[in-house]
């Protein structure tokens, strides 16, 4: 059939009369056209309905496996390096054992002052005092300060400051002032000094 007599029989077609049952006795063109809509629109369907949601499910199964393989990465990065964590988990525990035990208990601040007082003495300082303040609680451990007033050259002053620091329980010091006395070399040292108590857990 010529392609012109296609079109004539297309112009001359009566669109209010067809009928899918006679859909073999319409013009070929118009038997493609057909085809090809349905096609196209069981083609969307399964797209939209069978296709998509597959997709979907997909990409959120690759999603997971990513994430459990991230996951199975880590733990088995853990597993090969746990005996080294627990050698240093070991070290860290034994080290923080051994900070714990020159943390002074608020029995032993007393022996501290008076270390602190020897100390001093040892350098031939002039004591002018030494005062505790009120204990300041942490989350952890008890901050214990108090203030310390003593007077002589800058050698033995610096003494006295290597010998505090170089005692047995914590000390730390804060806040010097340092200021002459007199012509003869004199200085008077003023500064906060606090040490630490370790501060059990209470069970509720």
């Amino acid at each position: 059939m010529s392609l012109s007599a296609e079109l004539r029989r297309l112009r001359d077609l009566d669109w209010r009369e067809l009928s899918l049952r006679e859909a073999g006795t319409w013009p070929v063109s118009l038997q493609v056209t057909s085809c090809l809509i349905v096609l196209a629109a069981v083609f969307w369907l399964v797209q939209w309905y069978v296709v998509a949601p597959q997709a979907e499910a997909l990409e959120r199964e690759r999603a997971h496996e990513s994430e459990l393989l991230s996951q199975y990465e880590a733990k088995a990065y853990q597993a090969a390096n746990l005996p080294m964590m627990r050698e240093q988990m070991s070290e860290l525990e034994a080290r923080i054992a051994e900070l714990l035990q020159m943390l002074p208990t608020g029995a032993e601040v007393p022996t501290l002052i008076d270390n602190i007082s020897d100390t001093a003495l040892e350098n031939q300082l002039a004591i002018d005092f030494i005062r505790l303040r009120t204990p300041v609680p942490q989350e952890f451990y008890t901050e214990q300060p108090f203030d310390i007033q003593v007077r002589g050259d800058y050698h033995r002053i610096a003494s006295f400051l290597s010998g505090v620091a170089g005692l047995p329980r914590i000390v730390t010091l804060h806040d010097f002032t340092l200021a002459p006395v007199d012509d003869a070399g004199t200085l008077q040292l003023s500064m906060l000094a606090k040490t630490y108590s370790h501060r059990e857990e209470t069970v509720p």
